[in-house]
C-alpha cells in the first residue's frame, strides 16, 4: 500500500513538473513592452505641450 501511494505522489509530482517546464508551455509574458507614463517620452512631451498652453489661459 505504501509503494501504491509512492507511486501515485511521484507520478502526480512528475505531471506537474511536465505542464510547468514541458515543450508546450506557452509564454504568458506579453510581447509588447508596457511603458509607464512618466516613463512615456511621447505623454512627457504632450504633458509639456499642454502646460504651455495653459499658462497664456491663466495669465489673461
Amino acid at each position: 500500500m505504501l509503494y501504491l501511494l509512492a507511486v501515485v505522489g511521484a507520478i502526480t509530482i512528475a505531471v506537474l513538473l511536465w505542464r510547468s517546464f514541458g515543450p508546450d508551455r506557452v509564454d504568458t509574458a506579453p510581447s509588447r513592452r508596457i511603458i509607464a507614463p512618466d516613463d512615456d517620452p511621447d505623454f512627457l512631451r504632450k504633458l509639456g505641450e499642454q502646460r504651455k498652453k495653459k499658462k497664456p489661459e491663466e495669465e489673461e
